[in-house]
């Protein structure tokens, strides 16, 4: 299932196992469910609507450019935020007493990423590709930091639009610049597109990525 359902189901399994033994500190658990479609905007929306009849605790949000500016409305209404997938350094390094989060950070995504990218693939031509959203565009930074200083620099670097279909003119580049080894920091909808099209032109490429893949919505589509 998406990030989205897992991170429901799970908080839905916790409190199912946590309510008949007797709920947190006394206290039974009632969980509501919101959804900001990893839009900052709505994110910010929801983050407000909470802090009118506030939670004990926010488990979320999932994308960091969600998380990052929700975060400074629960510092200011001092509601605990935990987020299950945010990997962008910068949603802790703000310092708000209240936010934490469960998952690897950018940074370290990167040193390995980056570094396996080295080590695995010496002498062939790899592409960092990002779609321009926060989580995407730091972990492509990290990785690339960590490669370069690998003493290896990439063949190409390149931009996509989250959402689209068509992913042919990503992919006609790839082909024209030989690259082996495709870095993609985003998410699985746009990865398993990007695959599907490449295998679609007779490339072989490698493709590579951080934590945002760990989902079946990936493997449905490739």
């Amino acid at each position: 299932p998406s990030a989205g359902e897992q991170t429901r189901d799970g908080s839905l399994q916790a409190v199912e196992d946590l309510n008949p033994a007797g709920g947190v500190l006394g206290q039974k658990l009632r969980l509501t469910l919101h959804d900001d479609v990893c839009d900052p905007k709505q994110a910010v929306a929801i983050a407000n609507q909470l802090a009118s009849d506030p939670p004990a605790v926010v488990i979320g949000h999932y994308c960091s450019g969600s998380s990052i500016p929700a975060s400074d409305v629960y510092a200011d209404e001092g509601i605990l935020m935990i987020s299950p997938g945010s990997t962008n350094p910068r949603l802790t390094e703000a310092g708000h007493w209240n936010v934490f989060r469960v998952c690897g950070r950018d940074d370290q995504q990167g040193q390995v990423g980056g570094g396996d990218l080295a080590k695995l693939f010496p002498g062939k031509r790899i592409a960092i590709v990002d779609d321009r959203q926060t989580y995407s565009q730091g972990l492509a930074d990290e990785t690339r930091k960590a490669l370069n200083a690998a003493g290896v620099k990439e063949t190409l670097d390149d931009t996509v639009t989250p959402g689209e279909k068509d992913y042919s003119a990503l992919v006609a580049k790839l082909k024209q610049a030989g690259i082996d080894v495709l870095y993609y920091a985003g998410y699985p909808v746009e990865a398993g597109s990007i695959v599907r099209q490449m295998r679609a032109q007779g490339m072989k490429t490698v493709m590579m990525s951080g934590d945002a893949l760990v989902s079946r919505d990936f493997w449905a589509i490739t």
